[in-house]
């Protein structure tokens, strides 16, 4: 499985989780893997360590999300599907430390699939705010 279809399906999962109040998140993240049928080893620690990572930093990552959309919108305005792009983008950049223009291109392709029609925009410009902000585009 290449790493795209692997952020594809973290963000799936990532996504069902936020929707849920109560999880186990271990639990899930194996069920999830057993019902995609997802046997590939390297895929399987990319997805847990995307899981977990955003669980671990989660409120982190939303302080870095409030600080960088406009001053009059509030975090919870943020459509589920957005935000959680955006958790999981931010998580890859700056825990994971990725390529920012990687994650940022695979992430709006993303949300050009599953977002509606300002997705792309909202979570490009937010993250490339968050770019700037820690120094990534230099």
């Amino acid at each position: 499985m290449k790493r795209t279809e692997a952020r594809e399906e973290a963000f799936k999962l990532l996504y069902s989780i936020q929707l849920m109040e109560e999880t186990n998140l271990e639990e899930q993240i194996d069920l999830f893997i057993q019902e995609n049928n997802i046997d590939d080893n390297d895929a399987i620690n990319y997805i847990k360590d995307i899981i977990i990572g955003v669980n671990q930093n989660n409120e982190k990552i939303e302080k870095d999300i409030s600080e960088n959309i406009k001053a009059e919108w509030d975090i919870n305005r943020i459509s589920k599907i957005d935000l959680t792009l955006l958790k999981l983008g931010i998580y890859e950049i700056l825990y994971s430390k990725l390529p920012y223009k990687v994650v940022i291109n695979e992430v709006v392709e993303i949300a050009k699939k599953y977002g509606d029609d300002n997705s792309k925009s909202f979570v490009n410009g937010v993250l490339a705010s968050i770019i700037k902000k820690n120094n990534l585009d230099k």
